[in-house]
């Protein structure tokens, strides 16, 4: 757990990845959702709804470091160009920022932050929503690395594969349990449930473009995948009953 703690997390950087780490990632990722929600009940006992939310973004994105974030960048500016494939990796490794990542990650910033301001959840409720997106997120990361193909010959994604089906297939329940648990409690079993199909779906269409474009998944495009799950997961979590 340590090593998918070091990866996902600004905690313990410096780790060597390995398949084996796979199998914590959606338990780190209800740790960072739980995080996340508990600074936003507790901001929100003392300031109004919009810096509560606020709050909870930058935690955040200091505990992740920004690491999805600059995924989702690069992410939108490989796949949403008209390019070929080729220059659509090129584009994804450059250090820079283009006009399609920035205001994708504009607008992610801002849908995540709108949404946590305007919903209306417990504390309990909350923490339970958030760490079940977070984890979803991450198990789709894991799940997404053994069933498609890596787009370059060689790159850091490529070391977290090669996990066997069955270390997979419980990589992937897991996920579904912890997601769907998560989200249940936090809007109760029916609205829940949905909520986190919602959520996948938006994470796994990310993840269909950039087999499409790219011929499978990079680093970047599983932090984008994550980043977009948990932003739709919020906006299903923030329609009215």
């Amino acid at each position: 757990m340590i090593g998918a703690l070091a990866f996902l997390t600004v905690l313990g950087r410096g780790r060597t990845p390995s398949p084996a780490q796979q199998r914590w990632f959606p338990a780190v990722g209800a740790s960072i959702g739980a995080l996340v929600g508990l600074v936003w009940w507790g901001a929100s006992q003392w300031w109004p709804p919009a810096v509560a939310a606020a709050l909870a973004v930058l935690a955040d994105l200091l505990i992740t470091g920004l690491l999805h974030v600059d995924g989702l960048a690069d992410s939108a500016d490989g796949l949403l160009p008209h390019l070929d494939r080729q220059r659509r990796l090129e584009v994804m490794r450059a250090p820079d920022t283009g006009a399609f990542g920035v205001a994708v990650v504009a607008i992610a910033l801002i849908m995540r932050w709108a949404t946590m301001a305007s919903i209306d959840l417990g504390g309990a409720q909350v923490v339970a929503a958030t760490a079940g997106l977070w984890a979803l997120s991450r198990g789709l990361m894991a799940v997404a690395m053994n069933v498609l193909p890596y787009a370059r010959p060689t790159g850091l994604g490529a070391m977290f594969a090669s996990q066997s089906r069955a270390s997979t297939v419980v990589v992937g329940v897991s996920a579904v349990l912890l997601g769907g648990a998560g989200t249940m409690l936090g809007r109760g079993a029916v609205a829940g449930a949905v909520v986190a199909l919602i959520a996948t779906a938006g994470g796994v269409g990310v993840l269909a473009l950039a087999k499409r474009r790219i011929g499978g998944y990079t680093g970047d495009v599983l932090g984008a995948a994550g980043i977009v799950l948990e932003v739709v997961g919020l906006v299903a979590l923030s329609a009215r009953p």
